[in-house]
């Protein structure tokens, strides 16, 4: 394969937490334009995502896939725009970044029409309290009588969380990864009644399930040639931490 989205998981036993003050707590330590609190019967979301997976604003698709994740340190002499400039000219994220580019470019083709798919923004640097993260900009002008469940076929599960090629790096993420990943990795957001939409990518998450008080969260990064073992480790735990 050409990337590999590779995640693993941490977890505490016998959590006791209120999800409601915890997800506070999250938000003013990591603030982030696609968060959100979602519970389904005993199990919780508290979501401090960053990333856009899809948006349909009339015939308008839109998607921003994160590739390309550097830490950000307030305490330090180096400029913030000197760090900003730093991930953008690393070869290692760039060549992450394009490669799912291309992926949800080709995704998109199969339901806009000929032509309309294109890169509004590559390589786009934006800072985040704790990071600094390289987002890219892809949209296309969906083709008439075209199904929510459509678009979802076509697009999910994202790029950015996957890989190229993706149905071979499912298998891969299904045969090396030791936990199953369920709701991280999906997309959680809102439909309006006349169809459009927003759904985010569930990453910086913390999952709890309050009848086992089993908590956990996952984070990973994409692994290409020019990946480093150490680095690859290194930014898994700055977006835990």
């Amino acid at each position: 394969c050409y990337e590999i989205n590779f995640c693993q998981e941490y977890f505490v036993e016998h959590a006791l937490i209120d999800p409601f003050l915890l997800f506070n707590k999250l938000g003013q330590k990591s603030p982030n334009p696609f968060s959100g609190l979602y519970r389904m019967n005993d199990k919780w979301l508290l979501c401090a995502s960053p990333e856009r997976f899809i948006k349909k604003e009339k015939a308008l698709l839109t998607s921003q896939p994160i590739k390309g994740t550097l830490r950000r340190d307030e305490n330090s002499s180096t400029p913030v725009e000197e760090e900003r400039q730093s991930l953008l000219k690393s070869e290692k994220d760039r060549a992450e970044n394009v490669m799912v580019v291309d992926l949800v470019r080709n995704d998109l083709s199969r339901i806009c029409e000929e032509g309309s798919v294109k890169v509004d923004e590559l390589f786009g640097i934006y800072s985040f309290p704790q990071v600094h993260q390289m987002i890219s900009t892809v949209s296309g002008r969906l083709k008439k009588d075209v199904a929510f469940k459509d678009i979802i076929n076509a697009t999910f599960p994202m790029g950015s969380m996957t890989g190229a090629p993706k149905v071979k790096v499912m298998q891969l993420i299904d045969r090396y990864e030791k936990s199953k990943r369920g709701i991280f990795s999906g997309a959680l957001g809102y439909i309006t009644p006349d169809g459009d939409f927003d759904f985010n990518v569930v990453i910086r998450s913390i999952m709890y399930n309050e009848s086992t008080k089993y908590l956990s969260f996952q984070a990973g990064g994409g692994i290409t040639v020019y990946s480093d073992a150490e680095k690859e480790w290194e930014e898994s735990m700055l977006k835990a931490k």
